[in-house]
């Protein structure tokens, strides 16, 4: 039978296709996804999936470079954007407030992003290095505001922020157990940034009472 599809329905499908991969990938691991459940999910046939991809390797390069694109325009709204009011939880310029203002809830990008930077290949370090780069310029803008200090070491204290960041991402369903609240909600952010706030500004030692002269 001959094959009518437009260009068009075929990008359509591609894009299909890649969102089931990116959705099943992020839920069970690459490894444990077969090329026959991508195409169950996507409502196509698995040689439609060969067509598009080739094979499963070139369906999981294009679903990391997809997701490599999506958190390197999210990266580039905040480090293009002012430097934001430390003070102020609701906008800390940080990599998680990003996802939480860009993303629809429910999205498999996150779970996706944790499977990325802990599998230990080049995509994930090269997205780890490009997070980097988003923290150490942020902290230069917050520098130059007059927001932030650098500290004596301003590579590693980037790194920290960094660090405080990702920790929401890549401990997601365990913080949701201990905590009773998804971090990555309003709620939860809210209280996160407020803790992470207050430990940056007076550290964890107690305040010291006033004593009457």
């Amino acid at each position: 039978m001959l094959n009518m599809r437009s260009k068009d329905e075929d990008r359509t499908t591609r894009a299909i296709i890649r969102e089931e991969s990116l959705r099943l990938f992020a839920e069970h691991g690459p490894d444990a996804v077969t090329m026959r459940q991508i195409a169950a999910a996507a409502g196509v046939s698995p040689g439609l999936v060969m067509h598009h991809f080739g094979s499963k390797e070139g369906l999981r390069e294009a679903v990391d470079q997809h997701v490599f694109n999506a958190f390197e325009a999210m990266l580039d709204a905040l480090t293009a954007g002012p430097a934001p009011d430390p003070r102020d939880a609701a906008a800390t310029g940080s990599l998680v407030e990003a996802l939480m203002r860009h993303l629809p809830p429910g999205s498999p990008l996150p779970a996706y992003l944790r499977r990325l930077l802990l599998a230990g290949g080049e995509p994930g370090r090269r997205l780890m290095r490009r997070i980097y780069e988003a923290s150490s310029a942020g902290l230069r803008a917050m520098v130059a505001a007059g927001k932030a200090a650098p500290g004596r070491d301003p590579a590693m204290r980037a790194a920290i922020l960094m660090a405080n960041d990702l920790a929401v991402l890549l401990l997601h369903d365990q913080l949701t157990d201990v905590l009773g609240v998804d971090p990555l909600t309003t709620e939860g952010m809210g209280r996160w940034t407020s803790e992470s706030l207050a430990i940056y500004a007076s550290g964890l030692l107690p305040v010291p009472e006033e004593h009457e002269a």
